[in-house]
């Protein structure tokens, strides 16, 4: 996960495109989103997008979310969008912009909606300092299991009403770092409206619960997708084999790679993102979603 492990790791990447750490703080999130910028507008539809913030009612409370999707023909497949522990910023805004120009009605969820509302307005660096891992200590032990669950749930219900969607459709289900295993949860939540669901470097995959997210397989009917990080699977490179065997058993169809590029590649303001490795990512993705 974004942790001290992948520091070394995320200096190095930086070093590789001619960057300081500092160098890379300084860039912020608007320099880091300026080249992407040129992704989003390659899909966006001429009719434009539609978006807006909406609160998505759940059993805990009222969640604060970003949902897009094409302004103009009619209804599309709903996807959930969960961030890495950043939580819920502009860069996740633009990746779900993205996704909604290939035809996606897009809910991109603030995971800490029970602790805070909006954006943290922290950056990677921000968050690894003890005023960091303090400010979201307590919302991320917020973020069982069942609470995961029951917020899938509710984000399914929430997309499934709206009109936008197309309730023929399946409904997928992407997250980054932290969010991973999120989507196996939500696939679990919701069986029969989930089908699709992507882990981007996701964290926790396997463990040794009874819960364990790769337990779960068996209780879904989606198609997955796990792109793992390089760094990820040195650390733990039995987990890419209990995975393939886990989705085996449960006879769930599921696309296990490790990519040429470290935790968090797939996100524009993350010191690891390889814009390559990602874009590879984003095709398997679309590749992936073509089944809903």
């Amino acid at each position: 996960m974004c942790d001290d492990r992948t520091l070394s790791d995320d200096d190095a990447a930086l070093a590789a495109r001619g960057m300081s750490r500092r160098e890379f703080a300084a860039l912020g999130a608007a320099g880091a989103l300026a080249g992407y910028a040129t992704l989003v507008e390659a899909v966006t539809p001429a009719g434009g997008l539609a978006e807006r913030m909406v609160e998505v009612p759940t059993p805990d409370g009222r969640c604060d979310a970003f949902l897009v999707h094409p302004a103009r023909g009619g209804r599309h497949p709903g996807v959930i969008l969960w961030p890495d522990v950043l939580g819920l910023r502009e860069v996740k805004k633009a990746m779900a912009r993205r996704l909604a120009g290939a035809g996606y009605a897009v809910l991109a969820v603030n995971p800490y909606y029970r602790s805070f509302k909006g954006e943290l307005g922290l950056d990677f660096s921000a968050f690894r300092t003890p005023e960091g891992q303090a400010r979201l200590g307590p919302a991320r032990a917020a973020l069982t299991p069942a609470a995961i669950a029951r917020d899938g749930a509710a984000y399914v219900a929430f997309l499934d009403a709206q009109a936008a969607v197309d309730k023929r459709r399946g409904i997928g289900t992407q997250g980054y770092c932290m969010g991973g295993p999120f989507t196996i949860r939500t696939a679990a939540a919701a069986p029969g409206r989930v089908r699709a669901a992507a882990s981007f470097h996701g964290a926790g995959l396997v463990t040794a619960q009874p819960d364990s997210p790769h337990l779960l397989l068996g209780q879904t009917r989606a198609s997955y997708l796990f792109a793992i990080a390089r760094n990820d699977d040195a650390t733990a490179p039995a987990d890419k084999d209990t995975l393939r065997r886990a989705a085996a058993a449960a006879g769930r169809p599921a696309e296990i790679a490790v990519y040429a590029a470290d935790h968090g590649w797939c996100v524009p303001d993350a010191p690891a993102y390889n814009r390559a490795e990602a874009e590879r990512a984003w095709s398997r993705l679309l590749a992936l979603y073509a089944r809903l």
